[in-house]
């Protein structure tokens, strides 16, 4: 997904990322602030996914 169009949906995808991945806290999802790469790294983090994996689930999750 284009980081530019990723940030523009960020208040949509917060308020579903939560039921869609329930690792991620509040100020988890704070402080991606609608950046990609940030919610990647905490796919990354907190469920042991690889880049691409975390870059795929986000772009299935947000089609």
């Amino acid at each position: 997904m284009n980081t530019d169009i990723f940030n523009g949906k960020w208040k949509q995808i917060r308020g579903q990322a939560k039921v869609w991945w329930s690792k991620l806290t509040d100020d988890d999802l704070q402080g991606v602030d609608g950046k990609l790469d940030k919610l990647i790294g905490l796919l990354q983090e907190k469920y042991g996914y690889t880049r691409e994996q975390a870059e795929q689930e986000i772009e299935k999750r947000t089609k």
